[in-house]
């Protein structure tokens, strides 16, 4: 993190400047591009990305530019553990995963839709991948199960081969896999490291909900879990730990509409459940899905879980501090004084941006001092001004008169499982899906990206438990919301634990053409901007740029150039894939295309190892839109084999080529 020095000003100046006081003039342009440099000069020249830039794509394939290669590093199926059994992925359309031996068999083998990653150096050449399963795509893996969804019989489907249930419990979760390099980076079967967390290990509930009678209905001294579900994007600490973000867990549960809710029920309004049917029908075979059943199970779920990856006999614990909701990201820095700061994202659309500061500060000298640094600290909430500034909101217990017992929050444990509501008795503002975060390692700047929202269009809507105002504002300024935006953010001093920032609009994606590609943002947004509108940090040339929409994770490369990977549609219908772009200097904004992902795919992850060498991204259902028996995608393995998530390792094949300057 940066301090609040002259240059950091400067920098900041000029970028504000340039964006909301400036119209675009190619003078006044030109003169911004030297101020930029002179402060670039000042701080330690900011990067520029060299790699070719490369054009969308529609082919089932990794494209990465020439001169860099990807390798396929760990695939769904694979055997982790010395005595495990290898997917024979070509046998998927014939039924393979129907059966309890393969279920079984999931349960020691790598997950399924691989997300959000961690990466933790052993020593030389070695280190340990840490990946979050986010949920199963089961029309890719059991025949019959398009067949029986178009005439309405999942639930009988899986009523009658409740192995397909088990299977899919056995495919989500976490895995632990332990790299080598060998050339390239392989995957070391049968480590100690080696680990699955599947959607029934035990795991533990700390923090301030522990002891809520809805979660801890005895009493119990160390309340448990059972499994992680919806992982979407993760995060590591500075204490060597795995942080993975629960989102779409009422996915995972069905049965609202029969269920007697009693008092879970204030807390499952404002969450949003299924009335009918899961979406992949568990409860048909284990009633801990059925919410007519176990009404208060699902609020178990919707948290953020930290796991040890060096300890395989650890057991995860949800930090019930951190708030429930659905939540993407877990990124962690630190602050000016030590303490941890994690900033999230609660990915649907209308929801909002938090973050949380622990009490303790972090001791690098005494590991054993972190270990539950993340179950005692204040929850923020973003609100931001028209204006351009914002204030962090204190989700604390009796701290507003929103959040005591009078007006229906008996505790903190109220106030972090009902954290939505608490967000809305403040005043937060509701923002389009916001989902990953990114800190810039050169400025301390946080990045939020923005996925969409098709459901801003100036009318009154009434959404999970809310009746809201959906006219645009100057945070998401675009009515309908199809291609999404990133936002950036600058703590108060520069500090991540401050409770006043500034923010701007760094990237409103889509597909930038002459007459739609803004120079710059006015200073006050009196209406909405035409859905087509895009802008890119300030860039104005068209042909210098890769358009791009839907930006989901976020990471950052040791030059502080800002990396994107999408989820969603494309411009030109193109496959997902991952952009780069510096956020400093006359180069800021300037997008460009490194890789194109297989067909139907999810690109994700987006992590660099220490060194900067290698870029890991993790590719999630591909091939979606098929089916088990009509796949529309055979990536990795070819042939007639099913798609298989997979992580992939992107290095530059010469010594002297990297991924910035």
């Amino acid at each position: 993190m940066t301090s609040s020095s002259s240059p950091t000003l400067q920098a900041l100046l000029a970028r504000r400047l340039n964006r909301r006081r400036l119209l675009g003039s190619g003078a006044q342009l030109a003169a911004l591009g030297a101020v930029a440099r002179a402060v670039g000069a000042q701080t330690g020249a900011a990067s520029e990305l060299t790699f070719p830039r490369v054009a969308p794509s529609k082919a089932d394939a990794v494209i990465v530019p020439d001169g860099y290669r990807a390798d396929v590093v760990v695939r769904w199926g694979d055997p982790l553990f010395g005595d495990g059994v290898a997917l024979d992925a070509s046998a998927v359309a014939r039924g393979a995963l129907l059966t309890p031996e393969a279920a079984a068999a999931q349960a020691r083998q790598f997950g399924y839709n691989c997300d959000g990653i961690g990466l933790f150096p052993l020593d030389a050449g070695r280190m340990l991948l840490a990946v979050n399963h986010e949920f199963p795509s089961p029309a890719l893996m059991f025949p019959g199960w398009v067949e029986a969804r178009e005439a309405r019989g999942i639930g009988a489907f899986v009523r009658e081969r409740p192995a397909v249930a088990s299977h899919m419990q056995a495919a989500v979760g976490l895995s632990v896999v332990e790299l080598e390099r060998r050339g390239t980076w392989t995957y070391v079967r049968g480590s100690r490291y080696n680990r699955r967390v599947t959607a029934r290990t035990p795991i533990e509930i700390t923090g301030p909900a522990r002891n809520h009678a809805l979660l801890n209905p005895g009493g119990d001294r160390a309340p448990v879990a059972l499994g992680t579900l919806g992982n979407c994007a993760a995060g590591m600490t500075p204490w060597r730990t795995y942080v993975t973000a629960e989102e779409n867990v009422d996915d995972y549960f069905g049965n609202a509409g029969a269920a007697q809710l009693g008092a879970t029920e204030l807390v499952h309004r404002r969450f949003g459940v299924r009335q009918r049917d899961s979406a992949h029908r568990w409860e048909y075979v284990d009633p801990r899905f059925d919410m007519a059943a176990n009404p208060s199970e699902l609020l178990k779920f919707g948290w953020i879980v930290e796991l040890d990856p060096f300890d395989p006999e650890s057991r995860p614990k949800k930090r019930t501090a951190l708030g429930r909701f659905k939540h993407e990201s877990a990124t962690t820095v630190l602050a000016a004084d030590g303490r941890a700061v994690v900033y999230m994202g609660d990915d649907q659309q209308f929801e909002y941006f938090y973050k949380f500061v622990s009490r303790a500060k972090f001791d690098p000298e005494r590991p054993a001092a972190n270990r539950d640094l993340l179950d005692e600290g204040t929850l923020y909430v973003a609100r931001l001004g028209d204006d351009g500034r914002g204030e962090w909101l204190a989700l604390a217990h009796g701290q507003h008169p929103e959040l005591t017992a009078e007006r229906g929050f008996a505790s903190q444990a109220d106030v972090v499982l009902r954290c939505r509501e608490a967000a809305d008795r403040l005043g937060a503002t509701p923002l389009d899906r916001p989902e990953d975060v990114a800190v810039s390692p050169r400025t301390g700047h946080v990045y939020l990206s923005c996925t969409q929202n098709l459901a801003r269009d100036g009318g009154e809507v009434v959404v999970a438990g809310r009746t809201l105002d959906t006219r645009t504002d100057r945070a998401s300024p675009r009515a309908p919301n199809a291609s999404g935006h990133i936002l950036e953010f600058i703590e108060q001093g520069g500090d991540a634990a401050a409770t006043a920032f500034r923010w701007e609009i760094f990237l409103l994606a889509g597909a930038p053409s002459r007459q739609e590609l803004v120079a710059a943002l006015p200073a006050e947004h009196a209406g909405s901007l035409a859905a087509g509108v895009t802008y890119f940090g300030g860039a104005t040339d068209v042909a210098e740029l890769s358009a791009f929409a839907n930006p989901d994770n976020l990471g950052f490369d040791r030059d502080g150039n800002l990396w994107i990977v999408t989820d969603g549609n494309q411009p030109g219908d193109n496959n997902d894939g991952c952009f780069a772009c510096p956020t400093e200097g006359p180069e800021r904004g300037q997008v460009r295309q490194f890789m194109s992902g297989p067909l139907g795919c999810e690109v994700c992850g987006c992590e660099f190892t220490a060194d900067g060498r290698t870029l890991f991204l993790t590719l999630e259902h591909p091939g979606d839109g098929g089916s088990a028996t009509n796949p529309q995608s055979h990536w990795p393995d070819g042939g007639d084999a099913a798609p298989r998530p997979s992580v992939v390792a992107i290095e530059p094949q010469s010594a002297n080529r990297k991924f910035g300057t």
